[in-house]
């Protein structure tokens, strides 16, 4: 696990692979039983963190203005990351699903008892965070973000998706 300071709070990113039990994690943030409260992520749409701090920017942004787009603080980043303005798809596409084993694990200002929590609650492997970019589906992220071979010629995946996260609410 690693920790990020985002607009005076703190984000704690774990990354896992060969997780075996999404659909139980799934049903859970559904029913809005799952404790503690976390956002999963598909990590093979994450080339690097930058983009995920972006969205963490927004997200904490928004619960300061009160301006949550969706139920709670932690949908809300994987709403802010996924660059699209429809929730459900968003949500969707940038969480996880049933059969998902590859899971970037993110909670802001979470206790010692929460990250033992949450490190518990994934059934997988945890790895390091640097293997974000080895690891991310380039065709998958350059479709969803309609991101070109040509805007990749002046710019890295990470930075195009922060882009995008950034300009969402202007467009």
């Amino acid at each position: 696990m690693k920790e990020f300071r985002v607009n005076g709070s703190t984000l704690t990113l774990a990354l896992f692979t060969q997780a075996t039990n999404s659909k139980e994690l799934l049903e859970s943030m559904q029913a809005g039983t799952l404790e503690p409260e976390v956002a999963f992520l598909n990590a093979s749409l994450i080339p690097d963190v930058f983009p995920v701090l972006a969205a963490a920017h927004k997200t904490i942004l928004a619960k300061s203005r009160d301006m949550l787009t969706t139920r709670t603080l932690h949908s809300e980043l994987v709403y802010n990351y996924s660059g699209s303005k429809h929730i459900t798809e968003s949500l969707k596409r940038c969480g996880i699903s049933e059969d998902s084993s590859y899971i970037l694990a993110a909670r802001f200002d979470a206790s010692p008892d929460e990250l033992t929590a949450i490190e518990k609650l994934i059934h997988g492997k945890k790895i390091d965070l640097d293997e974000l970019e080895g690891r991310a589906n380039k065709a998958q992220i350059q479709k969803h973000y309609k991101i070109s071979g040509q805007e990749l010629g002046i710019s890295s995946l990470a930075d195009a998706i922060a882009c995008r996260i950034a300009a969402r609410d202007a467009l």
